[in-house]
């Protein structure tokens, strides 16, 4: 009895599902940086040239 009341535990918690949660929008939000960051990178460089100064 014991032992199935340890899986019924096991199951409902939920803390589990919220870490795989974060780990999922941490790599979403890591990868919409490296998208942005490759699409604007030159761009934003760009802007911070100095003319005439090499």
């Amino acid at each position: 009895m014991r032992v199935i009341r340890r899986f019924e535990k096991l199951f409902k918690e939920d803390e589990g599902a919220t870490m795989v949660e974060y780990a999922i929008m941490v790599g979403f939000i890591a990868a919409v940086c490296v998208v942005a960051i490759t699409a604007f990178g030159l761009s934003v460089s760009d802007l911070f040239v100095v003319p005439g100064f090499p």
